[in-house]
Parts: C-alpha cells; structure tokens; sequence
C-alpha cells in the first residue's frame, strides 16, 4: 500500500469515529482522537489475534480507560501500547501470537514513550520509516517476530531511546552509523538473531550509556571497532556467530564493568590482548571458535572475578601460563583443541573453585601436577588426546571427587588399577590407550556410571556377569578390542527408569560370538536405543524381527559378521532409522521395500551377501556400491531386471 493508501486507510477511521461521536450520545472520553485512529488501525492490520489480545480496543469504548495494554498521561494521549506474545503473572503465562503487520499510524502516537509487541512471533513486513517521527520513544521492544527489511535510517531522530530489542527476526542490510551518532540514552540494544551484515559501526562508540550490547547470531563482518572501548558503563557484550574477523582491539581493556564478554564463532584472528587484565568485572570470557594464536597473556592472571573461560577450538599455543593459577574465582576452564605444549602448571592446584578443566586436544606433556589433588570442586577432569606419556593413572588420582573422567589417548597402558571402583563416575573414558587384561569384575560396583568408553585397546574377556549392575549405564563403546563371548550380559542389564535404559551401543570389532538374541528390541533396556553398532565381529543366525520394535532408532550397524536369513521386514517399522549397515554377510533373500522406503533414510548398505531379486523403487540417494556383490539383485541402480 502507498502513501496515499495508508492516508486514506487512517482519515477513513478518523473521519468514521467523528461522525459516530456526533450521533452517538457517549459519555466525555480522555482518549484522543488521532491515538484512538492510530491504534484501531493497528488492529485492523492484524490478520490474526487467536488469544483475543486487541478485543477491548472497540470503536465505542474510551482507549485509555478501557483498553487493555495501553496507558494514557493526564491529557489523554497514549504513552504506553504494551501487548507482547509473551508474558506472565503470578498465576498465568499467556504464550500468543498476532499475525499482520505494523502499522506506520502507530507514528501518529506522538506522546509515546513504550511500544511492546514483542514475542507476538507472526508480526511480518518491515519497520516503518514514520517510527523515527516518536520522538518521546523511551522503549522499543519488537523482538521475537517476522519483521524483515532494514532498521530505517529514520531511528537517528529517537534521541529518548534508551532499550532497543530487534532480536529474533529476520531483518538485515547493514546498520546505519547515524543511528547510533543521536542515541546517547541508549542503555541495552538487542539485535541478535536476524541476518544484518557488514560492518559494526565505529559510531557504536558514541553510545556512552550503553550496558548491555547483543548483536549475535548474525553476519557481521570486518573489524571489532577500536571504539567498542569507550562504552566504559558496558556490562554485557556478545558479538557470537558472526563473521567478524581481524584481531580483539587492545581497547576492550577499558570495558571495567564488563561481566559477561562473548566473541565465539567468529574468525577473529591474532592474539589475546594483554589489555584482557583490565576487565577486572570480568566473569564468563567466551572467545572460542575464532583463530586465536599465540600464548595466552600472563596478565590474564589479574582477573578477581572471571568465573569462566572458554579458549577452545582456537590456534592457541605456547606454555600454559602459570598466572590462570591466581584465578582463584575460576569455576571452569575450557581449553580443548589449541596447541597448547609444555606441562600443566602446577599452580592449577590453586584453583580452589574449579570445577572443570578441559585440556583436552592439545599437545601437553610431562608429569601430571599432584597439586591438582587438592581441587576439591573438581567435577570433571578432561586431558584426552595430549601425549602425556602417563604409562598409568597417578594413584594420587583416587583422591579426586570427580564425576566425569576423561583420558583417552594420554598413554595408559597395563590393567584397569581397582581404586577406580571407588570413585563416583558418572563418565569415564580411557579410549585409544594400551590397556590390557580382563574387564573387571568390581566394574559392576561402579553404579554411577552412565557414560563408558574402554574402545581401542587390548582388552581381552568375556563381559563378567556383574557388568549388569550398572543400572545407570546409557552410552557404552567397546569397540576395537578382543572382547569375546555373547551379548546376553549387554542387553539384560539393570536399569532405573528412567535412567540406564541405552543410548548408544558400540561393540565393534571384536570377538563376540554366537546369535542374536531374537528378543534383543523387545528387552525394556533398548526401548530407548538411537544407535548400535555390532559390527566385525564372529556373529550368527538371523537379523531379529524384533529390532523393528525400537522406535526411535537411528542407527543399526551389523556389517562383517556371519548372519544368514533375509532382511526382516520388520525392520521397517523402526521408522527413525536413517543407516542400516548389513555388508559383507550372508544374507539372502530380496530386500524388503518397506526397510528401503524409510522416509529419513540416507546410508545403507547391503553390499557382499547373496540377496536376489529386484531393488524396490526408493526415494533415498543410495549409490550403486551399496548393493553390488549381491550375484541375484537386479534394478536400479544395478543393471535391469531380465524378463522371463
């Protein structure tokens, strides 16, 4: 609709509540003429109001006494509309929606300081330029819609405005530096969550009342502006899931009341500042996913209330500096996937708060610090894949009050030792090591369990009988190690529901012999199962029909073992699948249509059996390798069938 179609839309209502107010006898109204015009053609513009949020806004009632979500001063001109999807009391939570489209002749509201039509999730089209006309506009909240276009250039005119929510939209095009050049009320902007791109505006340092800052989950591109340092109120900054890139400005040392600081997945590259010391309100530091190099800055140590750091998945590298040991406020430190080298400093053992530290995926060395001992919050202990060289677990270890455990490949070799029996765990993995000898049988006493991962390395026994015990057990991997004997003790193990029913099952490569039980999908302990993986091991009989009853699995991994028998049917009722791996056994038969018309199938193969007869048509996207070997199948996409 044009200029004149949006005049004539208003002056048709304004004219139509003059001619009913001169033959209608209503009592004096404080609600004035052009506010009343401006909102009942709001509600006209809404095309769906299923909670009935704009029912009390009628022709024939006072908008400032009988109008719900609006608020009028003492001259009857409307300084408050407040009507979002979302909102609460305390003994109701309305969650709504009203679809349309905003109206410019809420510009008309020239006494209006509070615009609310947030959360409403179906408002569409874009802001209207003729907003910039609401020059007491104090709140502007929009959030959590439809609305697309740009932020008009027309907002350089708010000079009241100070919170501004665009979040959780789909606007976009780039934010326009004179925006924030009249701001200077502006106290919080949300603008996270829609599509703007370019650059941040090195106007955005003109906003010196600035607190809270949120401009996520966008595509912002280029530099963090040197300016960002001038916001010296700021106490709130998250610039995560962009595209921002070159390095941290040394100016964000000036950002004293800064408590929380996210810059993660970005592409920002070079060092950490030095200058870091100086967000001394600092609590959570998100800076990973970026291209961080180079070492951490000693001065990082001089942080008194950093709680959280999250340094992983960067090109950081360098000794670790043995100043994160005066942080004694630290509760976790994440720092995974660097190149970290050197020994973990003893320091560490200072940290009388943490509760997690994550090393993981670096390229440490040397003897573990027995002063780690002493970290009585430690809740979770991550050093896998570091060349630690450990030969064993320090005994001193025992000592931790630990609940997740994780030393995969740091070079453990020999026996299980039993004091891990005596731990409470709930994970514990020490994948990819050279461990040896028999599963214990004090395994079963450690109940807490419900993550354990023993894969690659040279176990060698059947499963004791006590491994049921873990009742708490949901995600096991076994594979690639000498493991033998049956099943029976993996899928009739204890469980308290609802916890310890399995998640994920691998037990591949190994030597696990003998059938499948038929009853495998009917046992209580894998109605939750997404994923299992049996393969490369000595199987055989048949592929249970009973698998077909586990509803919601995803993955069912069974190639290089000897099963015979068909592909079951039933196998299709297992409606989440999305691979199913049977090669290289000896299956015969056809394949069933209803297994290979699974709607979110994407992998399988049944390549190396002796099936026969004709591939049914199918949907998924299966390449021609996953059904050769096969001497009987014939269709697409082998060659056709021959007609006899």
């Amino acid at each position: 609709m044009g200029n004149w179609g949006r005049r004539k839309s208003f002056l048709l209502i304004f004219f139509y509540i003059i001619i009913i107010s001169v033959f209608v006898p209503w009592p004096i109204e404080s609600c004035h003429l052009v506010d009343k015009t401006a909102l009942l053609d709001f509600k006209r513009k809404a095309t769906s109001d299923p909670s009935n949020l704009l029912q009390t806004w009628t022709l024939t009632t006072d908008c400032c006494k009988s109008w719900e979500g609006i608020a009028c001063d003492s001259n009857g001109r409307v300084v408050n509309v407040s009507r979002p999807g979302l909102s609460s009391g305390d003994d109701f939570i309305i969650d709504t929606t009203i679809s349309g489209t905003l109206s410019p002749s809420l510009a008309n509201l020239s006494f209006l300081e509070l615009l609310d039509l947030s959360n409403l999730k179906d408002l569409s089209g874009p802001i209207p330029p003729e907003f910039g006309k609401l020059s007491r506009l104090s709140y502007l909240f929009l959030d959590t819609n439809k609305l697309s276009g740009s932020i008009p250039v027309t907002f350089k005119n708010l000079y009241q405005l100070k919170k501004l929510y665009l979040s959780d939209n789909t606007l976009s095009g780039t934010i326009p530096s004179s925006i924030f050049e009249g701001s200077l009320s502006l106290s919080q902007l949300g603008l996270s969550a829609n599509q703007f791109s370019g650059p941040i505006p090195s106007s955005i340092g003109n906003l010196l009342s600035l607190t809270k800052l949120d401009m996520s989950l966008n595509k912002f591109s280029g530099s963090i502006p040197e300016s960002i340092g001038r916001l010296k109120n700021l106490a709130y900054v998250d610039l995560s899931e962009n595209k921002l890139s070159g390095r941290i400005p040394n100016s964000i040392g000036n950002l004293s009341q800064v408590v929380l600081m996210y810059l993660n997945q970005n592409q920002l590259k070079g060092k950490i500042p030095s200058s870091i010391s100086g967000l001394s309100s600092l609590v959570f530091c998100r800076l990973s996913e970026n291209q961080l190099s180079g070492s951490i800055p000693p001065s990082i140590g001089n942080l008194p209330k950093i709680q959280r750091l999250i340094f992983e998945n960067n090109k950081l590298s360098g000794k670790l500096t043995a100043t994160l040991g005066h942080l004694v406020t630290l509760t976790d430190m994440f720092f995974s996937n660097n190149f970290f080298t050197g020994k973990i400093p003893s320091s560490f053992g200072n940290l009388q708060n943490l509760q997690t530290l994550d090393l993981s995926r670096n390229k440490l060395s040397g003897e573990i610090p027995h002063q780690l001992v002493k970290l009585e919050s430690l809740q979770t202990l991550d050093l896998s894949f570091n060349p630690l060289g450990l030969s064993r677990i320090p005994n001193w270890f025992k000592k931790l009050k630990v609940f997740r455990l994780i030393l995969a490949k740091t070079g453990i070799k020999g026996k299980l030792p039993s004091w891990l029996a005596s731990l409470s765990l709930s994970t514990l993995d020490l994948s990819n090591n050279a461990l040896t000898g028999k599963l214990p049988t004090w395994i079963g006493n450690m109940t807490s369990l419900s993550f354990l991962n023993l894969s690659n390395n040279a176990f060698h026994s059947s499963i004791p009988d006590e491994f049921r015990n873990l009742s708490l057990l949901m995600d096991l991997d076994l594979h690639s190690n000498k493991f033998s004997g049956n099943l029976r003790e993996f899928f009739s193990k204890n469980f308290q529901d609802p916890l310890g029913r399995y998640n994920s099952i691998n037990l591949a490569y190994n030597m696990f012999n003998g059938p499948l039980d038929e009853n495998i999908g009917n046992e209580p302990v894998m109605a939750s199962i997404v994923s299992l993986s049996l393969s490369h091991n000595p199987l055989t009989g048949h592929i249970p029909k009973s698998l077909g009853n586990l509803t919601i699995l995803q993955e069912i991994k069974l190639a290089e073992n000897g099963l015979t028998g068909g592909i079951p049917t039933e196998l299709g009722d297992a409606k989440e699948l999305k691979t199913i791996l049977v090669s290289n056994n000896n299956l015969g038969g056809a394949i069933p249509a209803e297994v290979l018309n699974l709607k979110d199938l994407q992998e399988f193969d049944v390549s190396g059996n002796r099936l026969s007869g004709r591939i049914p048509p199918h949907k998924a996207n299966i390449p021609k390798s996953a059904f050769l070997g096969n001497h009987g199948l014939c269709g697409a996409p082998l060659p056709p069938c021959k007609h006899t």
